[in-house]
């Protein structure tokens, strides 16, 4: 019988039993989780602190899903190294843990630069995990005044779900736009216009420098005072076990397309590797739930003896803010690049498509987002623009773009 272990215990990790299980009814399988919640779905944590959803309502699978993966897990504890010349993993608190198969799950953590006097700070935090907002939700009332450091997809969901627990959100980042990993200029200035429209103050091209108390100084010299401190400037892959094994790391621990690492037995997937993105032909850390599952599905079934590929990885955001909602995926080309972009816009609407060599490589969408897996697909499938419509697709997204053969391949038959 087969020993796997899994650390980690978010959607990677979660696909990475159902991987196993689709192959290996009978192995044993170990979930380390540094974290004492079952796993559950990150995104969300800002609609808990908007009071739109529970802690219940916020679990990825149902409350049996280990025992009916039949699956221990071990909560509250960290693994610190993996020894695969013995086979075994150990334990923060000394336990090791036999182990034929390891996939290494362990995603990210906020990154905090190294701000002047913020141990001054009482009242500070990060929003990425159950424990974050919980304690983020006690910190703040009707009265406090809220400082985020970075206005990129995290502090500003944060902001989202704060807007009517506080007195006043104050956002600042060092970039001159919101957003600015995920949205060119125009389209972030859309997006900053609805929130500012909806309460949040934005200090763009500006950031703290130090803090003094509850007053952070700015590197303009302004001066912002606040009573709670949100840090919210990036985050880093958790690649250390892999590092220490020996593993090839870059940015996130480099992964094939089966989700093996360059380590023998040692498999890695979600927010802590690096993988190729087919939409820019470069490798690079994709942080995306999607993509967690996909690959952590795919690396239980390798870790059980199957077969199975993940090689159509691609950035993808879909966000939304008081009610606006946007989506992106793939790459962004310019006109120097050899691209071409599409524009359309409408009343609270735009849409951006990015085409080279024939290909769609990304798209942004502000407003309607109806129905855009279908440009998704035509960017993971790589599909050559001139075997469809495109200039239909362009104005509307429908099947009607594509031939009978196609739609009926991708409608199983029905047309």
């Amino acid at each position: 019988m087969k020993q796997y272990v899994i650390i980690g215990n978010g959607v990677a990790a979660a696909g990475c039993i159902e991987g196993i299980r689709s192959v290996d009814s009978e192995g044993a399988i170990t979930v380390v989780s540094k974290e004492n919640h079952a796993v559950y779905c990150r995104p969300l944590i800002s609609y808990y602190l908007q009071g739109k959803t529970d802690l219940q309502r916020m679990n990825y699978r149902s409350s049996d899903f280990y025992e009916t993966m039949n699956c221990r897990v071990l909560y509250g504890k960290e693994a610190i190294k993996i020894d695969s010349a013995a086979n075994h993993v150990l334990l923060n608190d000394g336990t090791t843990l036999p182990c034929d198969r390891v996939c290494i799950a362990t995603g990210s953590s906020p990154f905090v630069p190294a701000f002047a006097g913020l141990e001054t700070v009482e009242k500070k935090f990060s929003f990425m995990t159950i424990d974050d907002t919980l304690a983020l939700e006690q910190a703040v009332n009707a009265n406090s005044h809220v400082l985020i450091v970075g206005a990129g997809l995290i502090g500003l969901k944060c902001a989202e779900g704060l807007r009517d627990r506080v007195a006043s959100i104050t956002v600042c980042d060092l970039a001159d736009r919101i957003l600015s990993s995920i949205l060119d200029k125009e389209c972030a200035a859309v997006m900053q216009k609805h929130l500012e429209e909806n309460g949040i103050r934005f200090m763009l091209g500006d950031s703290a420098e130090r803090f003094e108390g509850n007053t952070a100084v700015m590197k303009s010299g302004k001066r912002v005072v606040f009573d709670v401190l949100v840090l919210a400037v990036g985050v880093r892959a958790n690649t250390d076990l892999a590092k220490a094994l020996g593993a090839e790391v870059n940015r996130g621990i480099i992964v094939d397309s089966h989700m093996q690492t360059t380590s023998p037995h040692i498999y890695a997937a979600g927010d802590c590797t690096e993988g190729e993105d087919i939409s820019l032909g470069k490798r690079r850390v994709l942080a995306l739930l999607p993509n967690a599952y996909m690959q952590g599905h795919c690396a239980g079934v390798n870790m059980a003896g199957g077969s199975a590929v993940f090689n159509k990885a691609i950035a993808m955001n879909s966000i939304g803010f008081f009610g606006l909602h946007a989506m992106t995926a793939g790459c962004y080309f310019s006109g120097e690049e050899g691209g071409e972009m599409y524009e359309q816009t409408g009343d609270g609407t735009l849409k951006r498509l990015f085409t080279k060599d024939g290909l769609l490589t990304g798209f942004i969408l502000i407003g309607n987002v109806d129905r855009a897996g279908i440009y998704t697909s035509l960017i993971r499938e790589k599909t050559n623009l001139d075997t469809i419509d495109f200039e239909m697709l362009k104005k509307v997204t429908t099947m009607a773009a594509f031939s009978g053969k196609s739609r009926r391949e991708k409608l199983g038959g029905v047309v």
